[in-house]
């Protein structure tokens, strides 16, 4: 299936769907019942298989029959365990430090304010609005790599603000007015990383719904329909990477992700140690649990502690671009494995390292559980912890995609297929 009937998808309410987090350190695998019409999910099965090392780099595919392997052990035991012969559509989730998400605005003045907005002019500025965003993304990406020929596809795009002489509206078609401005979430990947996913969804039979860029689901996923005014950033610390999202008044404004994780902090430890990964590891997660003893549980803290550090100053230069515009919001919630150290959580506490960003407040520190995903509930009892968060959010994302708005969506899907067509 091509990529851009992968983003937009169908209108269509599904029985068994899968949703697939291809993680660093673990692949997690979820078969839900979709009720689309309604907008809920219910779990039914759970799959989880740990990651070879060199399977995955970064946050990106680095060894495509590995991961199609670990995927496979992952989305069988789910199989499994929800009794399904097949599941009907999948999403899958893409991290990696050149997944880029960025919210583009464009304002509008309109030349006879007293016409009333119709669907050809509405066209014409979500166009404006696409081409303003490819190119900036494809800027920054270049000028991270040093290079000007790698290819990006879109992989996600949303309407998040629409305004007409600073009214918020929620469809434009049929209004007056002169000053028109509408944001649109737009979401890049290099092609290298969808192929790479699409080659896995290929061998493993799997019919892909979407691909889309993990924090933006965790974003959506925890945001109720009533929450307009809602402002968090929102940090899954995986295991090769850390991505971001920063959300105002209900708006994604952008997503960053930085090549820093919970792996990270096990290469340290099995470096200090002698340990192959697989110890240090479970040496790293006896301390996070509390279960070391006293020597031992100071040794490793104070290795954590300093890596923490180095890991907060990635923290501070993810968020530096979004403080240019306006004040951060102060609420920040945590998910994914690596939130799980105390070390993280203290060195996100600390001062040094918010004073020199302009935050609303002082930052108060949260986590992100299950339970806190819309529409989706879990009935094996098995999803608990911050990590099953982004899996989670994945299926809640599929059920939205299942009932976007037509207008809308339908303009911003012809306008991404002209950019991914030239």
């Amino acid at each position: 299936m091509g990529i851009l009937n992968s983003v937009f998808g169908k209108r269509e309410s599904l029985e068994k769907c899968l949703a697939l987090d291809i993680g660093t350190e673990v692949v997690k695998a979820l078969v839900f019942d979709a009720h689309g019409r309604e907008k809920r999910g219910v779990v039914v099965g759970v799959g989880k298989e740990n990651q070879k090392p060199g399977n995955m780099r970064s946050g990106a595919v680095s060894d495509i029959t590995g991961v199609i392997a670990s995927s496979r052990n992952a989305i069988d035991a789910a199989m499994r365990q929800s009794k399904a012969k097949k599941v009907n559509k999948a999403i899958l989730g893409i991290a990696g430090e050149l997944v880029k998400g960025t919210t583009t605005t464009v304002h509008y003045e309109r030349v006879r304010p007293e016409v009333r907005i119709e669907f050809s002019e509405l066209k014409e500025i979500i166009q404006q609005v696409q081409v303003k965003a490819y190119e900036r993304i494809q800027n920054q990406i270049a000028w991270e790599t040093h290079q000007n020929t790698i290819d990006i596809k879109l992989i996600n795009a949303a309407i998040v603000d629409v305004r007409i002489d600073g009214y918020k509206i929620t469809n434009p078609v049929g209004f007056q007015g002169r000053d028109v401005s509408i944001s649109v979430f737009n979401a890049y990947a290099p092609l290298i990383h969808l192929g790479a996913l699409e080659k896995i969804a290929d061998e493993l039979g799997i019919d892909t719904f979407s691909i889309v860029a993990e924090p933006y689901a965790v974003s959506q996923a925890v945001m109720s329909d009533e929450s307009v005014d809602f402002s968090a950033i929102f940090v899954d610390i995986g295991g090769g990477t850390t991505d971001v999202a920063v959300m105002r008044n209900g708006g994604l404004e952008g997503t960053k992700m930085f090549a820093l994780g919970g792996r990270a902090f096990t290469k340290r430890i099995a470096q200090e140690f002698t340990l192959n990964l697989e110890d240090a590891e479970k040496l790293k997660i006896a301390h996070s649990l509390g279960q070391l003893e006293m020597e031992a549980n100071r040794s490793v803290q104070d290795i954590l502690e300093e890596d923490s550090r180095i890991w907060v100053s990635g923290m501070e230069l993810s968020l530096a671009e979004f403080a240019e515009s306006d004040f951060l919001p102060s609420k920040i919630l945590l998910c994914g494995g690596g939130s799980g150290l105390r070390e993280v959580q203290d060195a996100l506490s600390h001062p040094d390292w918010y004073q020199s960003l302009p935050f609303s407040g002082v930052p108060q520190i949260s986590f992100l559980h299950p339970h806190d995903v819309k529409r989706i509930t879990d009935s094996t009892k098995e999803l608990s912890t911050p990590q099953d968060v982004t899996p989670m959010s994945l299926a809640s994302l599929m059920l939205d995609m299942m009932d976007e708005e037509k207008l809308l969506s339908g303009i911003l899907r012809r306008a991404a297929k002209k950019l991914n067509d030239e």
